[in-house]
């Protein structure tokens, strides 16, 4: 863990990837003692570009990806290193895209479980940070054992949080907080996953739901679910935990971990017969037990599957019965209405569409208790945007305003709603500001030069399709705005 973020010449691997399906080759290597990222388009010549990469994420086991910053924005490389192929691919979600992607946003949420001592990105931005966006590379000492500045001031007298003399709850939830992903995970009100500490419950920061009906999941970060599936977890309750098997302290070379983790399933399993007639030529019992299958949105990956089957195939997949239309609660028992409606609307804007008149039901039924909800407050307005009730919606975003005048989901729809009624003024006094604070924001930008243009001021539609560009060059439909105007012919986004 201590290994899971830092500067990107710490581990960085020079390469190649020439991606068919867009046409753009995609160059890393080192110039000048810094490691860079070279992107190029026969197609596209506008969009070359080099980018010096500030930091690496991910230990290697599974692959690494890269970070990098421009004019105080933090973007993800769109390609990673996968360590099954010894090789760089797209970045998930990428593998199809026809086209030079647009910049990849970095949020606080995304390097939570990386780094350490995360800081929240300015307020009304997504990913811009005037100061360092964490404070420490890596998983520290602390992510696990809380604050150490007693600790260390008095040479070791003061005690740390001991996560194995938690109860069970606090505990797991140490492993929870960046081993549990769910198919949908909600912030709770007023409180930010970023800060969560060690003695703390993650259910009082996060909810988790899945899709009911799924005996389990091949996504990556599903270890969770999977052991608590596990007959060997069911049986031993609270008594079992990650810790039962896993050392956040050590981590066990390639020849030596197979007796390691036979060791910790004979420290249960103790009958003679295992430890000395059980499949004596194989030592390995995760190879039989615990089989690895590929992750679905995560290429190049084998995961393991922690459900611990008895007799288990290894040639089945982990059964996955798609996107249903119920989702459930997983390890948050304190789950509200509230949650769960936001869980509803999450899943409609992932892309599970089925969901929207749920979404907006759930929403709609606890209305009344979202006063200074700002999240829940800009889902209901954005609901009913959607179903062309715009005065309600008005309402819904201008209540966030009063809450949080920066709030960048509030501003972006309210002056959506003031440019379909035809006030373009105030469209622009709202969008403004909010993309002076997310300039690489492509589609407030896009609506930003289109309200500009329609007011007669072609010159500062021009200066925001520029400054937007500087962050992806690569986009086609902005660099034909560009082309269209003064004429201002283009549609709003």
């Amino acid at each position: 863990m201590a290994n899971a973020s830092g500067q990107a010449l710490e581990k960085f691997q020079p390469g190649t990837l020439n991606h068919k399906a867009s046409g753009v080759p995609y160059q890393l290597f080192i110039r000048d003692q810094q490691a860079t990222l070279g992107i190029q388009s026969a197609r596209n010549p506008h969009a070359n570009q080099e980018h010096q990469l500030d930091y690496f994420l991910g230990s290697g086991h599974l692959g690494i990806t890269y970070l990098y910053s421009l004019h105080g924005y933090l973007f993800e490389s769109p390609v990673a290193y996968y360590a099954a192929s010894r090789s760089y691919d797209m970045k998930p979600g990428l593998e199809s895209i026809t086209e030079m992607p647009p910049a990849l946003p970095m949020q606080a949420n995304c390097l939570r479980c990386h780094m350490s001592a995360v800081q929240q990105s300015d307020p009304g931005t997504i990913n811009h940070y005037s100061g360092l966006p964490f404070l420490h590379a890596g998983i520290t000492c602390e992510a696990c054992h809380g604050d150490t500045q007693r600790h260390v001031a008095t040479g070791g007298k003061a005690a740390v949080i001991n996560p194995a003399k938690l109860d069970a709850d606090r505990r797991d939830s140490v492993c929870i907080s960046c081993h549990l992903e769910g198919d949908i995970s909600v912030e709770r009100p007023d409180h930010s996953a970023i800060d969560y500490k060690p003695g703390d419950s993650i259910a009082d920061y996060l909810s988790f739901f899945v899709y009911e009906g799924k005996e389990a999941t091949r996504r990556g970060v599903s270890e969770v679910e999977q052991l608590s599936m596990s007959k060997c977890k069911r049986t031993s309750g609270d008594k079992m935990s990650c810790a039962s098997c896993h050392n956040p302290h050590y981590t066990p070379a390639p020849q030596e971990r197979a007796a390691f983790y036979r060791s910790k399933c004979l420290s249960c399993h103790s009958d003679a017969a295992f430890a000395t007639s059980h499949h004596p030529e194989n030592p390995d019992c995760t190879s039989c037990h615990m089989p690895r299958s590929g992750a679905e949105n995560i290429p190049h990956v084998a995961w393991t599957d922690h459900r611990i089957r008895r007799f288990p195939d290894a040639g089945a997949p982990i059964k996955d019965l798609g996107e249903g239309d119920t989702l459930t609660p997983i390890f948050s028992p304190h789950v509200t209405k509230r949650d769960l409606a936001l869980a509803y609307y999450r899943a409609v804007l992932e892309g599970n569409f089925a969901l929207q008149q749920k979404a907006y039901q759930s929403l709609d039924e606890v209305r009344g208790e979202l006063a200074g909800d700002k999240e829940a407050l800009n889902a209901l307005g954005i609901t009913n945007e959607k179903r062309g009730d715009f005065k309600q919606a008005t309402e819904f975003f201008e209540q966030v305003l009063k809450l949080d005048p920066q709030n960048l989901t509030a501003l972006s729809n309210l002056g959506t709603l003031r440019a379909k009624s035809g006030d373009l003024q105030g469209a622009i006094a709202l969008w403004r500001p909010a993309f002076e604070r997310n300039e690489d924001v492509i589609g407030l930008a896009k609506n930003l030069a289109q309200v500009q243009c329609m007011s007669g001021d072609s010159a500062s539609a021009r200066n925001t399709l520029e400054k937007t560009l500087q962050y992806s060059p690569g986009l086609q439909d902005v660099r034909q705005m560009l082309a269209q105007l003064p004429s201002c012919t283009v549609s709003r986004q």
